[in-house]
């Protein structure tokens, strides 16, 4: 028998996790580190747990029953949960196994305290910590007492936290083993927690210390209140503590820096923030516990660029960086998997820098630069407000940005010498065909990419796809297209700001841009109205339809034509996805499945809309829409007309009106363009990684999500791929899925959520961004998934975010409520053009607002009433 049941915690390795679990493979790594005290002990391995299990059969029939419980049922998982505690602690700890914990007992002293601590195999991993999810035992006297603590570690393995943890985790029970942790207590003056980084910002280079007196017991437990010291560059910038409990803190402020340059010690071991337990006696810290801290926002690694050099007096530090999220300007903050990163980024007009599954772009030169700073807030402003107020509280912070140099070739006080002056572009005439032209320009380009990439495979197709990605940057910067774009924006901006000063009418333009022509968004969803038109008159067909959406069946379509009308059906459905089936939620991740891949996804939305409207829905809503914008013309012309100077007025509001009419439909279209000639990229992408499984290179297509662009083009053509990086590419995948991003990210760490400052809202409300005019008072519906949703006729959307993927929802609700946004993102263009009553960028709206609560939306002034 090969197996080892006690090891000294000073011979554990970090490669030893299997067997030693995490906790005791972290004590082992810091008993190396100089400086680092870590009291004696060692470890009982995985080797005697896995004998606990062999010998008690209905404990491994527990864990299979486990196993098969659905995430969700706690029911069920607090039931076999207990089960399988209770018969582990019901097995006697076997007697050779009981011999080494006894004989290790002995060289450390019998007679003294024992702490025993839990060490599971997936404890105080990079992707999940599991803090508290297994149990400690402080103060334990006795071989006897020792061992039976050991088996309820043992049987905490299964606690219900524990379980459901692993459940959210995707971790399979099977594959976690329990290792216990048995050391000499250390009696302390003061003990307490240290995070390296702080835990409620990000910021790396602050430090927290948590102190409290004697074991810390209460101050783990909630009982008492810590003292808090935060250390910045070596000193205490800010300290509190309780004065009614104490006169002093525990700590004094020498204490508290000299604990932080240990952490910093430790921190740098393991290369990232830690969370630290610690106690400190007879002078000297120990430190009993170090795990990562999981839920800080990764930094972005930047890409190699010019730092200017601070102006001597200024204060700037070399290096630091500003980042603003990509995902809340498209509405889209989910994690990305590597493959539709590197595409979004080899396709962006800007430089993009990947954390935590999301990409942000570097504003930090332009932020510093008086010359651009002012036009960069005032775009930002106006889309998301928070963002611009987070980038104000970043500029606030003396010496944190550089402050750039002069270019060289500036004359003093004047423009740069020897540098054409930049042309302004032309005037752009509010015509119609402007647009035409453009959307006939990339529907040819999208046909010859069709065409040309059907013959393209192996390492040829990443040569074409380059190339592509280089045409594809050329659309999206195509001055005439960012103008059209940008036309329709400032005419909406113009429109809002006059009216307001001269009528005081809040968001004019977003009736007057009602049933705007050319939007392709807005026609995406009135055409699945006309879908359910063609289903609503065959019960049969609705019915089968209901089944589908149980079970998300993607092969439904081919049994559509075995019913009377499900060949009308099928055919409606195909001409859809033949229009709108390169579309998906979170879109502008290529990985993603899109509708024509699985077109169940669009099931529960056609039933929505067959239930909630009668035939002849679509044309009647545009209709209306239209009726809309021209009565608010004519009232708005006529009100302008009796004002001082009212004709002026009435005919310079005339041409915004009509120009914002010709463009912003248009704003729609790049988007669409781009998630076009994604879905192509896709599709060649899928099938090579198809030709990799057949080859024997991948074991399933999707493996290929999980590698970047460059990675896979090198896979195909050396039909090899490091199957251990696609393993860690998927851990780290599911530990992103549970981070939210923020809006600001700085190089610090810190995470910058930005607010409103508004004094002008009721208590109690939640505080938004307006951007689609009325108020409506109704059901919340929470939705976290669009395949989820299961809307009634004026019920109020509440989601994180809505990208144009979830634009067939639109049309069957009375208002919307969204954690990310801005005032000119899709789904803020979509909610005027189908003028729903909407406020966005609501901080935690989907954990403040419970679904089903009867809540008041003000789309106008941008909040939103809880009512019961």
């Amino acid at each position: 028998m090969n197996e080892r049941y006690v090891l000294d915690l000073r011979e554990a390795r970090a490669a030893q996790v299997a067997v030693i679990g995490g906790k005791a493979a972290h004590l082992g790594e810091l008993s190396r580190i100089e400086g680092v005290r870590v009291p004696d002990g060692f470890c009982v391995t995985t080797d005697a747990f896995r004998r606990i299990l062999a010998e008690a059969p209905a404990v491994e029939d527990g864990i299979d029953r486990l196993r098969r419980v659905p995430p969700g049922d706690r029911e069920a998982v607090r039931t076999l949960s207990g089960e399988v505690r209770r018969a582990i602690e019901g097995i006697a700890v076997p007697d050779g196994v009981a011999a080494r914990i006894t004989e290790a007992l002995a060289r450390f002293g019998e007679r003294g305290a024992y702490a025993v601590r839990s060490s599971a195999t997936a404890e105080d991993m990079p992707s999940a910590s599991f803090a508290g999810q297994q149990d400690t035992y402080l103060d334990v006297v006795g071989p006897a007492a020792v061992l039976r603590h050991i088996s309820r570690c043992w049987a905490s393995l299964f606690t219900e936290r524990a379980v459901t943890y692993r459940q959210s985790n995707g971790i399979d029970h099977r594959t976690v083993h329990m290792a216990v942790v048995v050391q000499r207590m250390v009696l302390p003056q003061a003990a307490g927690v240290l995070f390296t980084a702080d835990p409620l910002t990000g910021d790396r280079k602050a430090a927290r210390v948590e102190a409290g007196p004697g074991l810390g017991e209460a101050l783990v437990s909630g009982l008492v209140n810590p003292d808090v010291f935060e250390v910045r560059h070596g000193e205490v910038v800010a300290k509190a503590f309780d004065a009614q409990r104490q006169e002093q803190p525990v700590l004094t402020d020498a204490q508290a820096v000299r604990l932080v340059r240990l952490g910093r010690r430790i921190e740098a071991h393991f290369g990232r923030p830690q969370d630290i337990e610690w106690c400190l006696a007879g002078g000297d810290f120990h430190i009993v516990q170090s795990r990562p801290i999981t839920t800080l926002y990764p930094v972005p690694v930047p890409v190699p660029v010019p730092v200017p050099v601070p102006v001597p007096g200024t204060g700037g530090r070399h290096g630091n960086r500003v980042y603003v999220s990509v995902g809340h300007q498209q509405m889209m903050t989910d994690a990305m998997k590597p493959l539709g990163l590197s595409v979004w980024q080899l396709t962006a007009m800007a430089p993009m820098h990947e954390a935590g599954g999301r990409l942000f772009v570097d504003v930090t030169e332009r932020l510093a630069s008086p010359a651009s700073r002012a036009g960069l807030l005032d775009v930002i402003g106006r889309g998301d407000p928070l963002v611009r107020d987070a980038l104000e509280t970043v500029l606030d912070r003396d010496g944190f940005l550089p402050s750039p140099p002069e270019p060289p070739d500036a004359a003093p006080g004047g423009p740069p010498a020897g540098r054409a002056a930049h042309r302004a572009p032309a005037p752009l005439e509010t015509d119609p065909a402007v647009v035409t032209g453009l959307v006939e320009r990339s529907r040819r380009s999208l046909a010859a990419l069709e065409r040309d990439i059907r013959t393209k495979s192996g390492p040829e197709l990443f040569d074409f796809l380059s190339e592509a990605f280089q045409e594809h940057k050329q659309l999206l910067a195509d001055p005439l297209s960012l103008q059209v774009v940008m036309a329709g924006m400032e005419a909406t901006w113009w429109l809002n700001d006059n009216l307001l000063a001269w009528l005081g009418e809040k968001n004019a333009a977003d009736t007057l841009t009602l049933s705007a022509p050319g939007n392709v968004t807005s026609e995406m969803g009135l055409a699945l109205l006309d879908v359910a038109d063609v289903i609503r008159p065959w019960p049969e067909v609705v019915g089968f339809l209901q089944g589908v959406g149980e079970a998300g069946d993607d092969g439904f379509l081919d049994g559509l034509a075995k019913l009377p009308g499900g060949s009308e059906a099928r055919a409606a459905i195909e001409d859809y996805l033949g229009r709108y089936g390169m579309r998906c939620a979170g879109e502008i991740d290529i990985t993603r499945p899109r509708w024509r891949e699985r077109p169940a996804a669009l099931v529960p939305a056609i039933l929505d809309n067959v239930r909630n409207f009668r035939p002849g829905a679509a044309g009647r809503r545009f209709e209306q829409g239209l009726r809309a914008a021209r009565e608010k013309e004519r009232e708005v012309l006529s009100r302008l007309r009796a004002l001082p100077d009212g004709e002026r007025k009435a005919d310079e509001t005339k041409r915004m009106i009509d120009r914002v009419r010709t463009f912003i439909g248009y704003r729609e279209y790049p988007k669409y363009d781009i998630v076009s000639r994604s879905s192509v990229y896709k599709r060649a992408l899928v099938e090579e990684a198809g030709r990799l499984v057949r080859a024997g290179v991948l074991a399933e297509r999707e493996d290929a999500f999980h590698l970047t662009f460059q990675e896979l083009r090198e896979v195909v053509r050396t039909h090899r791929v490091d199957d251990r990086l696609v393993r860690q590419r998927k851990d780290e995948f599911r530990s992103y899925q549970a981070l939210t991003p923020p809006r600001v990210l700085t190089s610090d760490g810190e995470a910058l959520t930005g607010s409103y400052r508004r004094d002008d809202v009721p208590a109690g409300a939640l505080v938004g961004l307006p951007v689609s005019a009325g108020t409506v008072e109704g059901r919340a519906r929470v939705v976290l998934d669009m395949a989820d949703a299961d809307v009634e006729a004026g019920d109020i959307l509440v989601t994180v975010f809505t990208d144009p993927g979830w634009s067939p929802l639109f049309v069957g609700i009375a208002a919307m409520v969204t954690e990310v946004g801005g005032l000119m993102t899709h789904g803020a263009v979509i909610a005027r053009e189908y003028g729903l009553p909407a406020v966005v960028g609501v901080a935690r709206a989907t954990r403040l607002i419970r679904d089903g609560q009867r809540i008041r939306v003000h789309g106008t002034d941008g909040y939103v009433e809880l009512l019961d």
